[in-house]
């Protein structure tokens, strides 16, 4: 959902992903990016343990702002 996804930029799903019991909304992290359009996103609980960590594509995340752009 955005063309410019960042290392280190907080994102969440935008479809679920019942083979790795992920939802719509959760928020991940952008730890490396793969290839154009391809990220690794590192998921963590509120304890800071990586319940999951996978490829994904661009169009299957949304970046979140914390500030005003």
């Amino acid at each position: 959902m955005n063309s410019e996804i960042h290392t280190l930029d907080v994102v969440a799903l935008t479809e679920d992903l019942p083979e790795h019991d992920l939802r719509r909304g959760q928020v991940g992290t952008v730890v490396e990016t793969l290839s154009s359009g391809m990220f690794e996103v590192e998921f963590v609980d509120n304890d800071g343990r990586t319940y999951a960590t996978l490829p994904l594509k661009s169009s299957q995340l949304l970046v979140l702002y914390y500030q005003p752009v």
